[in-house]
């Protein structure tokens, strides 16, 4: 079985250009790269990452494909492009030889204009001519966004949208009936497909700490809402380090998955980001490692 943590970030850090880092996140604030994260993954017997965009800029999708060219195990990108740019189609045409770029996305999640946003036409032509070229795009939302969203995940459907860390529950606020009640709108589109991620920062108290038990109910109702050829691991490393080390929050998962099918565990841990992101068996290596 493939094994894929499906959402990683990979940075050399200058402080301006990570302005969504706060100064509660000095752990945060270094380099983070391959080869600080490729022993993680052989830890948990993980075979490929997937690369997700940390900065708005095309600078951070060439970053990112650089890294997946001398790291063979890194297995797709996704990138950052702007949506709305007259010249969106001569920026992808740039990237049209880059086979690991598997999609983009912009962050939504705080932005108060982000209905307005994916709302816009220009915006949503954009998402279109990537859907057109088989591409990904990925939905950094919190929860309260959802609804803002729903009318835009109909729409957008010739082609993968990915829900990122479930949407972002409110866990510290305890939001769980909204949030179950909002995405469940959102999984009944079958091209949706959800990532199950993130979930420890948004459980971690102002103590530091956490349920791990506490975020099976949301596990569950994933589960429910999606069916497990629509759920996929992902760490959100290094973000994750946050509130645990990236043994924790596999374990996590592990633990709650251990109850299901084979078959089951197989598509959460593998087989879902596989299919989306298109990767390969032969894209496995775990041998080359570079920052």
């Amino acid at each position: 079985m493939m094994r894929v943590d499906s959402h990683m970030h990979f940075w050399r850090f200058h402080g301006d250009d990570y302005p969504w880092m706060s100064d509660a996140m000095q752990v945060l604030k270094c380099d983070r790269l391959p080869g600080e994260a490729r022993p993680l993954l052989d830890r948990q017997n993980i075979d490929q990452g997937v690369a997700v965009q940390a900065r708005v800029s095309e600078q951070e999708t060439d970053f990112l494909l650089d890294l997946a060219a001398r790291n063979p195990w890194i297995g797709a990108v996704i990138g950052w492009v702007d949506l709305r740019n007259a010249n969106l189609q001569q920026s992808l045409d740039r990237w049209a030889d880059k086979e690991k770029l598997a999609g983009f996305r912009h962050p939504l999640q705080g932005d108060p204009e982000a209905g307005a946003l994916v709302s816009d036409s220009q915006f949503k032509r954009g998402v279109a001519l990537l859907q057109s070229r088989s591409m990904i795009y990925e939905l950094l939302i919190s929860a309260d966004q959802l609804p803002a969203v729903t009318d835009f995940c109909r729409s957008s459907d010739d082609g993968w949208l990915v829900l990122d860390h479930l949407g972002k529950p409110d866990i510290r606020g305890g939001g769980f009936n909204a949030w179950r009640r909002d995405v469940s709108e959102v999984s009944a589109f079958p091209h949706v497909v959800c990532k199950l991620s993130g979930l420890v920062t948004e459980a971690t108290d102002a103590s530091g700490k956490f349920d791990a038990e506490g975020l099976r109910k949301y596990l569950d109702t994933a589960l429910t809402l999606f069916g497990p050829q629509r759920l996929m691991f992902g760490s959100d490393w290094p973000v994750c380090l946050l509130a645990a080390p990236y043994d924790e929050v596999a374990d996590i998962v592990e633990r709650w998955s251990a109850g299901l099918s084979a078959t089951d565990r197989e598509w959460i841990w593998g087989g879902t980001a596989a299919h989306v992101y298109g990767l390969m068996a032969s894209s496995m290596s775990r041998g080359s490692q570079h920052g």
